[in-house]
């Protein structure tokens, strides 16, 4: 952030994990508190003392959440961000920041918030992101020396029946190809091995990968062919490891916010073509690509290109875009005026009339 104009401060409430992202982190904030123990009132009181501005939520519903913080309204100001992809449903959030995609026209009266649309993708990523130098052989990862490797590295629970008959059906339809699926518990290669065997695949054809690093998961995204999405809830951050690390997705977009993520991202990355939407469509197109490698080898070319240049990755794009976000909000708030939707303009580049 441009700290003339923005002061931040990181309230972090959850384990201190002694990563290098998070001693990343506390060198980049202005301050950075760590208050696991104190109350969501202890906080609420904090904020108010601090006299915090905006105040952003990037946890949500999900584990770990504390939304007493925000049900006691310390803040002028307060956002749900990236970490709960749908509307929180309650009078204390005032925006949500999406874009184009992920809230369509029309899809507006979903969302108790009010909508920020930011340019390019709602979605912030690192451009500093390392990966692994060591490529690990396929022998490494358990995948065969040969062969089609299909890829969901998603969350186990993101996997659907009717996702799963269309992989199956791919695997029946490419000679030797294999489905490489990231191992979240013990139970989860015996049961998806067993219905895929009810389904006439062998259970071998499905490869398990144990969680690394991310530096060397990132890294071996490059042993597979192409990633294949899942509905209705879509890979999120794993769908911009994939395009990170050179490996293009396969979506198919859904009604809600989670299902529509990965097309934000393969539009905000110059892919939309591996858009899809219907299930039809997204298997026929996985189909094409495993049985054309010329037109595969084209898109991972202009991934490789466009990664340096297209809006998804461009963190500094990103910064500037939120800001201005962060400044329209207040500017309302200052001048007496409620919370209201919104879009933020792309700037006019330098010398443009």
């Amino acid at each position: 952030h441009d700290k003339a104009r923005f002061e931040t401060i990181a309230i972090s409430y959850g384990p201190d994990d002694g990563s290098a992202i998070r001693a990343r982190m506390q060198a980049s904030f202005d301050r950075f508190l760590d208050v696991r123990g104190k109350t969501d009132f202890q906080l609420a009181t904090l904020l108010r003392q601090l006299e915090v501005d905006i105040l952003v939520d990037l946890k949500g519903y999900t584990d770990g959440a504390r939304t007493g913080i925000f049900a006691r309204r310390p803040v002028p100001i307060q956002i749900n961000y990236l970490g709960y992809p749908g509307t929180m449903g309650v009078d204390y959030m005032d925006y949500i920041l999406a874009d184009r995609i992920v809230i369509p026209e029309g899809k507006e009266f979903c969302f108790k918030e009010k909508i920020v649309y930011l340019p390019d993708t709602y979605q912030a990523n690192d451009d500093k992101r390392g990966i692994a130098e060591h490529t690990p052989s396929r022998a490494d990862a358990g995948l065969p020396d040969t062969g089609f490797v299909f890829c969901s590295f998603n969350n186990n629970y993101k996997i659907t029946q009717e996702t799963f008959d269309v992989w199956m059906r791919l695997l029946r339809d490419v000679d030797n190809s294999v489905l490489w699926l990231l191992e979240d518990n013990s139970a989860v290669p015996r049961n998806l091995r067993r219905e895929a065997e009810s389904r006439g695949i062998a259970a071998d054809r499905l490869i398990f990968a144990p969680r690394l690093i991310l530096e060397e998961h990132l890294a071996r995204h490059r042993l597979a062919d192409l990633h294949l999405d899942t509905l209705p809830c879509n890979a999120h951050t794993t769908a911009s490891d994939a395009l990170w690390a050179g490996l293009p997705t396969l979506t198919c977009t859904g009604d809600s916010f989670a299902g529509r993520v990965a097309a934000s991202l393969l539009q905000a990355v110059g892919l939309p073509e591996l858009i899809t939407h219907s299930l039809g469509d997204y298997e026929a197109l996985a189909l094409k690509l495993a049985r054309d490698p010329g037109a595969l080898l084209a898109i991972k070319e202009r991934l490789a290109r466009n990664r340096q240049t297209y809006p998804l990755f461009d963190t500094e794009r990103f910064t500037r875009n939120l800001e201005r976000a962060y400044t329209m909000m207040w500017q309302r708030h200052q001048d007496g005026e409620a919370p209201a939707s919104f879009e933020v303009q792309r700037p006019v580049p330098a010398g443009m009339p």
